[in-house]
């Protein structure tokens, strides 16, 4: 029997674990954080020992050179092993003939040794036999660290409001307050002169840039305090703005106009490098791919399609076709692994760029936007059902996960993920309001008031979690942080 009747003995509140096991676990703990002598006071004066008598009796065996010993033992664990006890007969043999080649056939294999290898090789063969062996003859490694971050992880998860990477504190149970997430107004951003139609930040969180029915878009700074400067005015379309795009390595930005060209702008000057397309050049969106080198555009118009160009405005790749549905969005994971492709006809098709495999999903309502989480894994779509989706990007669910709350029925409203590891959604409103969820949760946690118009968009700023912005047909962007 490898336990003694007083090892039954319950403890905590609501008896739910045995005592001997709770020292057990402490004691290795102790020992591994490098407190040898107060595990070994714990274990004299509880009796209970950190290895079990079983390993003890193998240790000895591998130690010493006990062959017959090391297999008998492990042929009498069959029970308790399972499958595992002919991987380690197998490494225990191998150890042995390894011991007779090293030898020679005329020495006497096993026993005690001079040599530092032969030590060192026994002790790796103990080291290899420890991960095959089950509980209670062994404790797997960290067992109390894994316990306590299974708690923690489980507190993190059911906090609505966790946005800290901060280490989180065992002395009391952990839960977050609303002030956690961006709340209150901190600045409100007013050079645009018309509806402010679409908001992103930058990769680095340094810019964030606007675009606006006034047909320009603008750079602004995002100061050490948090404060939003003015950087670049860009000015040169004929028509409104609709939609902006950084390189990954923000030190260019894609606009495009509404129903006309594509223009490409060095960040640090503000300087137009390049245009692509011409007046009537009907392009909807568009996303860069991770080298910044190249970016796709998807298109209005059919017989445009979608089209993959370089920065020079050289066509490198294309699908296009009289049969293929307007195309109203689209984007890159940030992996370079999948584009994703939102239709007029309610479809999303995501094309895995290296195997041309495609994954399509059919929505039951008009999709308006999309947008991709930060570890390419997941993406969201507002639909005109005052729905958002939440989809997994490899295809491999059935059902979405919704949030609802908002309100959306006419135009086109952009959510983003975003907070510590994209655990929040954010969306703009038609009743001029921004609605936050926990990802995890369908209804909104927050609900922010300040716009007078509708809100188009939303971004919030990749390496400042409590940072948030929104655009609205106010003529405004609002910055939103923490309540004080």
């Amino acid at each position: 029997m490898m336990e003694s009747n007083h090892s039954e003995v319950l403890i905590g509140s609501k008896a739910l674990f045995k005592k001997h096991e709770f020292v057990r676990i402490i004691v290795q703990c102790l020992y591994s954080l490098g407190y040898s002598k107060s595990a070994s006071c714990l274990e004299v004066e509880s009796g209970v020992l950190f290895k079990s008598k079983e390993f003890q009796l193998l240790e000895s065996h591998v130690l010493n050179g006990n062959w017959d010993g090391c297999i008998g033992f492990l042929n009498s664990m069959r029970d308790i092993m399972g499958e595992a006890v002919e991987s380690a007969l197998f490494l225990v043999l191998r150890q042995c003939l390894m011991e007779y080649i090293k030898h020679g056939e005329d020495t006497e294999i096993g026993g005690a040794v001079d040599g530092d290898a032969v030590r060192d090789l026994r002790r790796k063969l103990l080291t290899d036999l420890e991960k095959l062996l089950p509980p209670p003859i062994l404790i797997p490694d960290g067992r109390l660290e894994h316990l306590v971050e299974t708690t923690v992880t489980a507190w993190v998860d059911s906090c609505l409001y966790h946005n800290s990477s901060n280490p989180i504190s065992l002395y009391e149970d952990h839960r977050c307050g609303r002030d956690q997430i961006p709340t209150t107004t901190t600045q409100v951003l007013t050079g645009h002169r018309n509806e402010v139609w679409f908001v992103q930040f930058s990769n680095n969180g340094e810019y964030l840039a606007s675009s606006s029915y006034d047909c320009t878009a603008i750079i602004w700074k995002v100061q050490e305090d948090g404060k939003l400067t003015l950087k670049h005015t860009l000015f040169g379309h004929q028509s409104a703005v609709s939609f902006v795009a950084w390189s990954p390595d923000d030190t260019k930005l894609l606009t495009c106009g509404n129903k006309e060209v594509l223009k490409l702008w060095d960040v640090e000057t503000g300087t137009c490098k390049h245009t692509f397309g011409n007046q009537g050049f009907v392009v909807s969106s568009c996303a860069w791919f991770p080298n910044s080198k190249q970016f796709v555009c998807g298109s209005f118009d059919p017989e445009k399609g979608i089209c993959m160009w370089d920065c020079e405005g050289n066509e490198m790749r294309s699908w296009r076709g009289m049969r293929m549905p307007k195309v109203v969005d689209i984007a890159v994971t940030p992996d370079g692994e999948y584009l994703i492709s939102i239709f007029l006809d309610k479809e999303i098709r995501i094309l895995h760029l290296r195997t041309n495999a495609e994954c399509v999903i059919s929505e039951e309502h008009p999709i308006t936007s999309i947008s991709v989480s930060g570890d390419s894994k997941f993406f969201i779509v507002n639909l005109n059902s005052q729905e958002i989706h939440m989809w997994d990007v490899a295809g491999k669910w059935d059902k979405p996960l919704r949030y609802t709350g908002h309100k959306q029925c006419q135009y086109v409203i952009r959510s983003c993920f975003g907070g510590l590891d994209s655990a929040f959604i954010a969306s703009g409103s038609e009743n001029s309001q921004v609605y936050i969820w926990n990802s995890g949760s369908p209804r909104p946690i927050e609900v922010l008031s300040g716009h007078s118009l509708t809100v188009n968009c939303v971004s919030w700023n990749p390496r400042r979690p409590q940072m948030l912005a929104s655009a609205s047909d106010d003529h405004t962007i609002r910055i939103w942080g923490p309540s004080l």
